[in-house]
Formats: structure tokens, sequence, C-alpha cells
């Protein structure tokens, strides 16, 4: 911790190493398979670990919002998914820009009326819009259902002359909310044959689909083996989190980001951090599962539960003796490392007790 001593907290701290160990693993995984890889930037909303991911071997990226997509296409990265339905005009305009500024972008779509604004929208330009179908695969958040409901959407999509199908996709976001890693692997093969079984069915009614894509950091490295499954979009695991170790998806020791805190208060049966809520966030769990105890893994000190969360208070319970004491610093793994991301501004890289550089979070607080 001597490097640390420096700086202040809290602060957000990135091992280089990790990330990078993670990055490959998801790239080597997606070769072996002979798949796709486009990460989910929402994660990191970082340019700098975009690109990283992109030397990686990764064919674009996946965003949430087109405020991401703009982030990422300023930062040169101009292969870009936006895993979300699109139907207001003023979206359907940005959409547009960035088509001029030559992005090869790919928009979510999971219903007839949607295909409508978006054939409005572009066709006083010169533009064709690569459109994928989100099917649900059983988290019941957006998406048509498989099969047949697929074939019918990709059948309206056939008949919009600015709109050209290209894709099916599902996000198993479910997987967060298993009991078990078996139950885990269980929802990852549906999800891959959610998809895989929709683009069947539309390619017997004639409608090629030439990419079949699955998510979600739990279930890629199981959806990624279905055959057919043509890429996958992790996110999380670029980083990883308490949570996904509680799942049983990784170990913590591969959490490639932490939290910098410091002791401010140490009384009889708990210490006091200066991570709250604004920092640590609320997070235990995903979908109505707590996989995780207290708000946060404080490495190397098990003595100390985080138990609860004021906005800059974290209020640790002692479990037995500890020997932290006033202003010592510790790092915290968080429970949800994508919330804790757009708390901060930037990153301090560290590698082997140096720190080496700071990256700036570009893509924080985008919300449209």
């Amino acid at each position: 911790m001597t490097i640390f001593r420096i700086l202040d907290t809290p602060t957000l701290l990135l091992d280089h190493q990790k990330l990078l160990k993670n990055i490959s693993d998801i790239a080597d995984f997606a070769k072996e398979q002979g798949v796709s890889y486009r990460p989910h930037i929402k994660t990191h909303k970082s340019v700098k670990i975009a690109q990283l991911q992109t030397e990686a071997g990764a064919v674009g990226v996946t965003t949430a919002k087109i405020s991401e997509a703009e982030v990422m296409a300023a930062g040169g990265i101009k292969d870009i998914l936006i895993a979300y339905p699109i139907s207001s005009p003023d979206k359907i305009n940005r959409v547009i820009k960035l088509l001029q500024k030559g992005v090869q972008l790919k928009v979510s779509v999971d219903n007839k009326e949607s295909l409508g604004y978006l054939q409005k929208g572009l066709e006083h330009t010169p533009y064709t819009l690569e459109v994928w179908i989100k099917v649900n695969s059983g988290l019941y958040r957006c998406g048509v259902e498989p099969g047949q409901e697929a074939v019918q959407l990709a059948k309206a999509i056939m008949s919009h002359s600015k709109l050209k199908l290209c894709g099916i996709f599902t996000h198993a976001g479910h997987s967060y909310a298993a009991k078990s890693y078996n139950e885990v692997e269980a929802i990852g093969n549906q999800e891959g044959f959610s998809v895989v079984d929709s683009a069947n069915e539309c390619e017997k009614a004639g409608i090629q689909i030439p990419i079949r894509s699955v998510g979600s950091t739990p279930t890629y490295k199981i959806s990624g083996k279905v055959p057919g499954v043509t890429e996958i979009r992790p996110g999380n695991a670029v980083f990883f989190d308490a949570i996904q170790a509680g799942l049983g998806v990784t170990s913590i020791e591969n959490c490639a980001l932490t939290l910098l805190a410091s002791v401010v208060g140490i009384y009889k049966n708990r210490i006091i951090i200066d991570t709250g809520s604004k920092s640590l966030c609320l997070d235990k769990g995903a979908h109505g599962n707590q996989t995780v105890s207290g708000f946060g893994h404080i490495i190397g000190h098990p003595e100390v539960l985080i138990d609860r969360l004021s906005e800059e208070h974290g209020v640790g319970i002692l479990l037995y003796e500890t020997n932290l004491k006033l202003n010592d610093k510790v790092q915290i793994i968080p429970n949800h490392a994508c919330t804790v991301v757009n708390q901060f501004n930037e990153y301090v890289v560290h590698e082997n007790g140096k720190v080496l550089d700071v990256w700036k979070v570009d893509a924080r607080g985008m919300v449209k």
C-alpha cells in the first residue's frame, strides 16, 4: 500500500496487469470458439480501454446509450452496436449524425412501430441503417419472443427500404438471479439457443441472419459455445467485481477494479471509511439475488464487514480484532463495478507497486 500513500481518497484504482489478463482471457475464448468479440463498454466507459480491447481483437463495441456511442466514435471506435431500443426523432437524428461520420452503426429493434420511426427519419438521407433484432431469452425486459415473433419482425424489417437486418442478439441478465453455477449454465445454454433458433427460423423463411450475438458476463463462456453463435458481448468481465465472484463466475483475485479508502474513525465495534453510497453504491446483487455480504470486499481485512453506507460514510463492523488505525488506507473491491465507475472522473492505473498513468472515464454520467 506504500505507493498509494500520496493519493487522496476515495480514488478509483485499476490494476493494469489484471485488466490486460481479463481482456486477453475474453479474446482468447473468442478465438478458440471462432466467434467475434464485441465488448459492452457500459462497465468501463473508457476510450482507452475500448482501444485495448480492439487491439486484442474486438471487432467493435457495444453501448447502452447513443451518448456512449458518440464518445466511442469520437475516440476512433467506428463499429458500434447500440443495444437499446431507439424510436424518438431526437435520438434518430443523432443516429444519422453518427452515420454521417462514417460509423458502422447497428441499432436494436424489437417492435414494428419503432421501424416506422426509423424509416421516416432516414427517408431523406442517403443512409441505410443496420438493425439487429433483440430476443428475450428469459430476462423479460426488452425483446421479442424467440422463434416466430422474431421471424415476423424480420419480415417487417425487410419491407423498410432504409433498414437492413444483419443480426439477432440477446442479453441473459437474469443469470445474475441464479442461485447456483449450474443454474447459470442452464441460463447460458438457453441464451445461446434462443438466438440461434430464432436465426434459423428466419433463414427457413428466406431471411439471412449472419450475426447471432450473446452477452452477459456470467454466461458468455457457456452461450458462446452454442453451435451457431457468432459473437459474444461481455462487459463486466473486463474488471469483474464481488458480485461476479459471489456468483462463482470468477475469483476475487481476478478483480481489477478497486476503491482506495481511508480509515476516518475507529470505535469499539466498528470503523468508518470515507467511501459511502456515493462511491461504493448500494448494490448487493441483481434481479433479486443477494450474492455478497456487505457493500464491498476489503482486501486483506476479512475482519471488517462493510455493513452499511451513508452518502459519505462506510460503516464497517468488526467481526474480530483489527490492526487498522486512523488514516490507514485500504483497497475495496466493489460489489458492482459498472455503477461505481460511473461515480468517478478517472482511473489511477497501477502495476507492480507503481502508479503508471491516469485514464479518463470518458463516458461518465451519459444517460441519453
